[in-house]
């Protein structure tokens, strides 16, 4: 027969083990990528263009002398960003369809986004549903975050130099322009999703969909200038399965 106090010594032992589950599992949610899963599947591959891009416009910065002494060469237009091998960057590529009603939870991390040299930084960046977008002006100069969404509420906020301050957006959205009403040449794009399968290529045009549940998706690319491209794909489980995407420049 167990005594009582070999009960209660059972007791808190299974009561710390639940606990300790529960902690490694909200541990395992946190950031925008989804926890790794044994049957995790993985989309890989690279973005690029064909034909001639437009040359990038150049900028003026003249009207805020604070910003335009940050650039002793021109600044350009951030509309293209490219690497070797007509590689393009800048693009958002996520999950458009095949996840159903699956939910996901909202990372705790916020997103960074940055106004540094009169320009915002990232050009794209991409947040989660109710995810905190962290907004920082690194400039000596006040400057003004107005998003334009069609699917979430309009802001227009001025931030004054140095300073930080938080947003978010409840329902998704791929993309909202963002611009500063004070530096009409600053703007800048953000993809709000409902789920974790999402990236923002780099200039080598590289992406990555990891911890994917094996099932029949629709993969899609947006870019601000070059429109959008979709391919369907069945992925099984923990297959790597390799997709590329090639805008045609206009």
């Amino acid at each position: 027969m167990i005594t009582k106090q070999q009960f209660l010594k059972i007791a808190g032992l299974a009561i710390l083990t639940i606990g300790s589950s529960s902690l490694f599992a909200a541990s395992g949610a946190a950031g925008n990528a989804p926890a790794p899963s044994a049957d995790g599947a993985s989309v890989v591959g690279k973005v690029k263009f064909t034909g001639q891009l437009p040359q990038p416009a150049k900028v003026s910065m003249n009207a805020d002398p604070s910003c335009a002494k940050l650039h002793p060469s021109p600044a350009v237009s951030q509309d293209f960003l490219t690497g070797s091998d007509n590689s393009l960057g800048n693009v958002i590529v996520f999950i458009s369809d095949g996840l159903g009603n699956r939910s996901f939870d909202v990372p705790t991390e916020a997103v960074t986004f940055e106004q540094k040299g009169c320009e915002y930084a990232p050009h794209v960046v991409a947040v989660r549903a109710n995810q905190k977008l962290k907004m920082v002006n690194s400039d000596n100069t006040t400057h003004n975050i107005h998003p334009l969404p069609a699917n979430n509420r309009e802001w227009n906020k001025a931030e004054p130099a140095g300073s930080t301050m938080e947003e978010s957006f409840p329902r998704e959205e791929i993309a909202i322009p963002v611009k500063c009403n004070v530096h009409p040449w600053m703007k800048s794009y953000v993809a709000v999703f409902k789920h974790p399968y999402f990236a923002v290529t780099g200039k080598d045009g590289s992406f990555q969909l990891p911890n994917l549940p094996p099932g029949d998706y629709t993969v899609e690319a947006w870019h601000e200038k070059l429109g959008t491209m979709t391919q369907k794909i069945t992925i099984t489980a923990g297959q790597t399965k390799s997709l590329d995407f090639t805008f045609k420049a206009h």
